[in-house]
C-alpha cells in the first residue's frame, strides 16, 4: 500500500523582477501579471482595479471576491499598490485590516501606517485612482477590502497574508474567480 503524504495547504506562485511566472500547479496558482516583486530590494507591487460586471453579486478586485485568491508577502519588505476604481456605479476605496473572526462592517483602522486608500469609508469615485506604500511590519492574516459600509461584507475583499518563511511575493488561488 502507498503512503499518504500531506501536501502544504499554500501554494504560492513566485513572481520574478516584472515578470509573471507559469502556473506550478493545476488550479492552484495562477500566472498573473497584476504583481511583480523584487526580491533584491524586497519590494512588492500590486496593481489593482474595482470592477462590477453585469451579474456579479457585488464588485470585484482584479476579479475576485469574497477571499478567492491570496495575495503573499514576505515579513519587512514595501508593499505597494496602485489602485483604480472602475465602477462608475458606486463608491469603492481599499484598506488593509487584520482578519478577525467576522469581516467588519466597513473599513477601520489599518493593519499598517498607510495601508489604506484615500476616504476609506466614502469611497473614490469611478475613475479616481489611487497609490500608497507601506512595511509589512507584522507576520499575519489580513484582509484587503473596500471599506465603504456594508461593501466588504457583500464580498468585495481579499487576502494577503504576510509570511516571514516567503521569500518573494506571489499570489494563491483559494477558490473561483468573480461571481461563479
Amino acid at each position: 500500500m502507498s503512503q499518504c503524504r500531506s501536501v502544504p495547504l499554500l501554494v504560492v506562485l513566485p513572481l520574478l523582477a516584472g515578470t509573471p511566472a507559469a502556473a506550478q500547479s493545476a488550479g492552484a496558482a495562477e500566472r498573473t501579471s497584476w504583481l511583480t516583486a523584487d526580491s533584491a530590494a524586497r519590494t512588492a507591487t500590486i496593481t489593482l482595479e474595482v470592477t462590477n460586471p453585469p451579474g456579479s453579486p457585488s464588485a470585484q478586485l482584479n476579479g475576485y471576491r469574497e477571499g478567492a485568491v491570496q495575495i503573499v508577502v514576505p515579513l519587512r519588505w514595501t508593499l505597494g499598490w496602485d489602485w483604480r476604481s472602475a465602477d462608475s456605479a458606486a463608491k469603492h476605496s481599499l484598506v488593509l485590516m487584520a482578519e478577525r473572526e467576522k469581516l467588519p462592517t466597513e473599513g477601520g483602522r489599518p493593519a499598517f501606517t498607510n495601508a489604506m486608500s484615500r476616504g476609506v469609508t466614502t469611497g473614490l469615485a469611478g475613475g479616481q485612482s489611487d497609490r500608497t506604500t507601506f512595511e509589512t511590519e507584522e507576520a499575519g492574516w489580513f484582509w484587503l477590502l473596500c471599506g465603504v459600509p456594508g461593501h466588504a461584507l457583500a464580498g468585495e475583499w481579499i487576502g494577503l497574508r504576510v509570511d516571514p518563511e516567503a521569500t518573494t511575493a506571489g499570489v494563491k488561488l483559494k477558490g473561483r474567480k468573480g461571481g461563479e
